[in-house]
C-alpha cells in the first residue's frame, strides 16, 4: 500500500541500546498539561504512538526544585512522588508500540522558582531569562553547586529508568536548558574551568552526558538536544562552535537532537517561515558524528521528509507541531493515504496552551488535548446512535468540521453554503499576507467530505427559517459565522464610539472583500489584539497606503506573545512602513481623522486620516438560529428535534475554537449528556497527610503579648 519511494522512512534505526521502528520521531514538546494533567498527557502521547511515531517524547521535565519554571505547567521529576505520573506516560507510549523519551532539564537561568522559592542557579550572577521578566536573579554556581547539579541529573536518570523510559535527554537547547547557558558566551562569563574557552564552556555538558551514560548503563539511550546557532553572531553560540562541540562530544550521546536558537526561532509560524526552514543550519552536522541525528522543520510533505533523509541531513524526521495536527501522519504515509493527512498550518495555537497554562489545542486537530478528557480520537469516532439526519447551515471552519465528523459517524448530512466557496473566514483570511497555509483547514475537510457518501453539499443555498421547517430535518446546526463591527465596540469601548456619517470606515470584512480606503492616509484601530489587525495594516501599507496602527495594548498583536510571534510581527510592520501608536485608543471618528486618548493619562490627541479601519469585535450571524428558536412550537409538526449554534455564529473566537465547536457538536449529537456539571474527566489533586505540628501556635492575643514562636 505504501509508495516504495518512502520505504527509507520506515527503516528501523538503532539509538544506542534501543531501536526505533521507523524514522518518525516526535521530539519533546510542551502541552500545557504536565504535572496537573498527567493522564491527559499520557493518552495524548499514546495516540501518537498508535499513529506510527517510533519515538514519542515528553516535554521538558524539571529535575529539581531549583529548576522550577512556574507558572508554566511542565512535568516534574523532583523526587519519587513524581514517578507514578511519569510512569503512566511511558506505559501509554509503550502500549502504542513506541519508544518513550524523557527530556530531563535543569532550566538554569530560565527558572524563576516561583513555586519552589529556591534560589535560581546559573553560570553567573544574572537576572533570570524567564518569559515574564520576573524580578529575580540567579546566583553564580559554585563548584559545589555544579557537583549538586550533576548529582541531581544522575538521580533523574535513575528515576527515568524506574519509570521505564527508553531514551533520556540531556537538554542544552532553546536558551531554556541550563546547559545552554553554560555553553553560550551570551550567559557565561566565568573565568574558571567552566568558562572562557569552548572546551571549558562545554565541560559541564560533557560531564552530565558522561554521567547519564554511566547511570543508563545500556538500559536506555542518551540523547543530547542542543541549539546549533543562537543567531546572535559571536555574542552567542555559532554554527562553527557547534561543529567543534560535536568534534569534542560527537560519540558521547547516542543521539543528537538539533534545534535552532531559542524556542521562538525553532518554532516559527508559517507566516514567517517555510517548511524545512532549519535545513541550512543543520545541513552537514550529521557528517560529524556516527550517531543518528534528528531535527525539525514543521515537516508536512512526505517528499520533504524523504529529501532530509536521502540527502544525509537527518536520520530522523523530528516533529512537534505536525505530530499535533496529525498524530497518525506516519501511518497515513505507510498506508498510502497521503490525501488524509491533516497538514499543520503553522499557526502556533498549540504553543499557546503552554503560555496560557491550559491543555494543548490545535486548529487542524480538534481532538488534541481531549483524548483523556472527553475520549476523543483523531481518526475514530463513535457510530451514530440514531438514524436522524442533520442540516448544517454554513460551510466555514465550524460547519465543515461538523459535517465531516457527522458524516464519519454515519449521519446523513446536508451542508448548505450561501456563497460559491467553502471555508468561510478561512478562505478569506488565507488570501492575506503570510496566511496562505491556513487554507489547509478547508482543503483537508473538503477532501474528506468527498469521501463521505451520506454528506451532500449545496452551494449558493442561503437558508431561511421557512426552508428549514419545510424540509424535514431532524437536527439543524447553524454555523453562519460572524462579521466585524464598524462601531468601535470591543475591549476598550463596550459602547459604540461616535462615528461621523461622512467618515470612511472599513472593517476587515470590507478589506478582504476587495474594498479599499478612499484616501491615502489610513488609521487602523486594533482592539482585537490577535493577528488580523497587523496583517491588514501590512497589506494596506504594501499597497501604498500611509498606515498608522493604533492599539490600547502595549504591543501590536498583544495576544501573539502566546504564539511567539509578537516580535516578528512588529518587525514585519516596521519594515512595511506602518506607523505605530501603542497604549492609545480611538475615541471618535471624523471625516478628517480620529480622536485618540492615552490609555494611562487620558490625554487626547487628533490623528489625521482619510479613512479608518476598525478591527475591534465581531457580531455573530445568529438571525437564523434565533428565528428557528422563536418558532419552536412548529418543530414537532416538522419532526425537528434540535437547533444549535456553533462556531462564530454562536460566539466569535479563533479558527481553532470554531473547528473544535463543530467537532464537539458531532461527537455529542444524540448522545446522553454528561452525568454532572463538568462535561469532561478531570484529575483532582489528592490531599496529602497533614504534617505533625512541631509547636503549637498561641492565640492571637498571646502572640501579640509574647511574640510569635
Amino acid at each position: 500500500m505504501r509508495d516504495p519511494r518512502y520505504d527509507i522512512l520506515f527503516e528501523p534505526v538503532k539509538i544506542g541500546p534501543v531501536t526505533a521502528r521507523n524514522r518518525f520521531f516526535q521530539v519533546p514538546h510542551c502541552n500545557g498539561m504536565g504535572y496537573r494533567d498527567p493522564s491527559g498527557e499520557a493518552h495524548m502521547r499514546r495516540v501518537k504512538a498508535e499513529g506510527g511515531w517510533a519515538v514519542v517524547c515528553t516535554e521538558q521535565v524539571e529535575i529539581h526544585p531549583t529548576s522550577d519554571i512556574g507558572p508554566f505547567i511542565e512535568l516534574r521529576l523532583w523526587d519519587d512522588q513524581d514517578l507514578p505520573a511519569l510512569t503512566r506516560i511511558s506505559e501509554k507510549i509503550h502500549e502504542g508500540g513506541s519508544l518513550a523519551g524523557i527530556e530531563l532539564a535543569h532550566n538554569g537561568l530560565n527558572s524563576p522558582n516561583l513555586i519552589s522559592r529556591e534560589t535560581p542557579l546559573g553560570p553567573q550572577n544574572l537576572p533570570v531569562v524567564s518569559w515574564n521578566y520576573d524580578p529575580v536573579q540567579a546566583r553564580a554556581m559554585t563548584k559545589s553547586d555544579i557537583a549538586d547539579l550533576r548529582h541531581w541529573h544522575k538521580e533523574a536518570v535513575r528515576r527515568s529508568l524506574k519509570a521505564e523510559y527508553d531514551i533520556v535527554y540531556v537538554y542544552a537547547g532553546h536558551a531554556i536548558g541550563g546547559l545552554h547557558h553554560f555553553l553560550s558566551r551570551r550567559y557565561n562569563n566565568r573565568s574558571d574551568e567552566y568558562g572562557g574557552s569552548l572546551t571549558n564552556r562545554v565541560r559541564l555538558l560533557r560531564e552530565i552526558l558522561e554521567d547519564s551514560r554511566e547511570v543508563a548503563d545500556g538500559k536506555a539511550a542518551v540523547a543530547c538536544r542542543i541549539s546549533v546557532d543562537e543567531l546572535l553572531g559571536d555574542e552567542g553560540i555559532t554554527r562553527s562552535e557547534i561543529e567543534d562541540v560535536i568534534g569534542l562530544l560527537g560519540e558521547t550521546p547516542d543521539l543528537w537532537d538539533f534545534v535552532l536558537g531559542s524556542w521562538e526561532d525553532d518554532s516559527v509560524t508559517s507566516r514567517f517561515g517555510p517548511e524545512a526552514e532549519q535545513e541550512p543550519y543543520v545541513r552537514g552536522l550529521k557528517q560529524l558524528t556516527t550517531k543518528p541525528v534528528v531535527g525539525v522543520g514543521r515537516f508536512t510533505s512526505p517528499d520533504t521528509m524523504l529529501h532530509q533523509v536521502k540527502s544525509g541531513i537527518l536520520d530522523f524526521i523530528g516533529a512537534a507541531r505536525p505530530s499535533i495536527a496529525d498524530p497518525y501522519l506516519p501511518r497515513k504515509i505507510e498506508e498510502g493515504n497521503l490525501e488524509d493527512i491533516r497538514e499543520c498550518i503553522g499557526c502556533n495555537i498549540c504553543v499557546s496552551g503552554d503560555f496560557t497554562m491550559s491543555p494543548i489545542r490545535c486548529t487542524q486537530n480538534p481532538t488534541m488535548g481531549e483524548e483523556f478528557r472527553r475520549g476523543w480520537h483523531p481518526e475514530r469516532i463513535k457510530v451514530r446512535s440514531t438514524d436522524s439526519n442533520v442540516l448544517v447551515v454554513g460551510a466555514g471552519p465550524a460547519g465543515l468540521e461538523a459535517a465531516r465528523a457527522l458524516g464519519q459517524r454515519g449521519y446523513h448530512v446536508s451542508l448548505a453554503e450561501a456563497s460559491r466557496q467553502l471555508g468561510g473566514r478561512v478562505t478569506r483570511e488565507s488570501k492575506l499576507p503570510g496566511l496562505s497555509a491556513w487554507i489547509r483547514v478547508v482543503d483537508y475537510r473538503e477532501q474528506q467530505l468527498r469521501k463521505l457518501p451520506d454528506v451532500d453539499v449545496f452551494m449558493e443555498s442561503e437558508m431561511t427559517a421557512d426552508d428549514v421547517i419545510e424540509n424535514d430535518f431532524h437536527h439543524v446546526v447553524v454555523a453562519t459565522g460572524s462579521h466585524w463591527r464598524r462601531d468601535g465596540v470591543g475591549r476598550w469601548h463596550t459602547h459604540a464610539v461616535p462615528v461621523d456619517e461622512h467618515a470612511d470606515v472599513l472593517t476587515p470584512d470590507d478589506v478582504m472583500a476587495g474594498l479599499r480606503p478612499r484616501g491615502n492616509e489610513v488609521v487602523l484601530f486594533d482592539d482585537d489584539h490577535y493577528y488580523l489587525g497587523a496583517v491588514v495594516a501590512e497589506l494596506l501599507a504594501k499597497e501604498g497606503f500611509d498606515v498608522t496602527l493604533i492599539t490600547p495594548a502595549a504591543h501590536v498583536s498583544q495576544w501573539t506573545t502566546n504564539t511567539m510571534e509578537v516580535v516578528r510581527i512588529r518587525k514585519r510592520i516596521i519594515k512595511a512602513g506602518v506607523h505605530v501608536q501603542v497604549n492609545r485608543a480611538v475615541t471618535a471618528v471624523t471625516p478628517q481623522g480620529v480622536r485618540t486618548v492615552c490609555a494611562f493619562t487620558g490625554d487626547e490627541q487628533f490623528v489625521d486620516a482619510d479613512s479608518v479601519v476598525l478591527v475591534t469585535a465581531r457580531l455573530p450571524h445568529d438571525g437564523l438560529f434565533h428565528e428557528l428558536r422563536s418558532r419552536e412550537s412548529e418543530w414537532a409538526d416538522a419532526d425537528l428535534r434540535s437547533v444549535r449554534g456553533i462556531g462564530d455564529a454562536w460566539a466569535p473566537s479563533t479558527i481553532a475554537a470554531a473547528v473544535w465547536s463543530g467537532h464537539r457538536y458531532a461527537e455529542e449529537l444524540d448522545e446522553p449528556p454528561a452525568p454532572g456539571p463538568v462535561a469532561f474527566r478531570r484529575e483532582v489533586t489528592g490531599l496529602s497527610i497533614e504534617p505533625v505540628e512541631k509547636f503549637s501556635v498561641p492565640p492571637l492575643a498571646d502572640a501579640q503579648n509574647r511574640g510569635t514562636p
